[in-house]
């Protein structure tokens, strides 16, 4: 199987989380910072050189104001319609 960063559904993903971001009127400055990383690492994260684990998803979510729940709701939606 192929691995997941490789996936169409990876690339759906990361648009989600930067739509997101953006909607937040947010940095990746910002983010990485409430992530305690560098700014490279979201830049690294929405190019997909870098991933997230579930915790930094779920932080990176309270960062944005937005609920780990709504953002997977969204994903399986933007999915859909792929």
């Amino acid at each position: 199987m192929t691995k997941a960063i490789y996936r169409e559904e990876y690339g759906v993903f990361l648009a989600v989380l930067k739509r997101r971001r953006q909607e937040a009127g947010l940095t990746q400055e910002e983010c990485s910072r409430a992530l305690g990383r560098p700014q490279s690492f979201m830049s690294d994260v929405e190019r997909g050189v870098r991933r997230l684990d579930i915790i930094q998803i779920r932080d990176l979510c309270k960062a944005m104001g937005c609920d780990l729940t709504e953002l997977i709701i969204q994903f399986e939606s933007e999915l859909r319609r792929s």
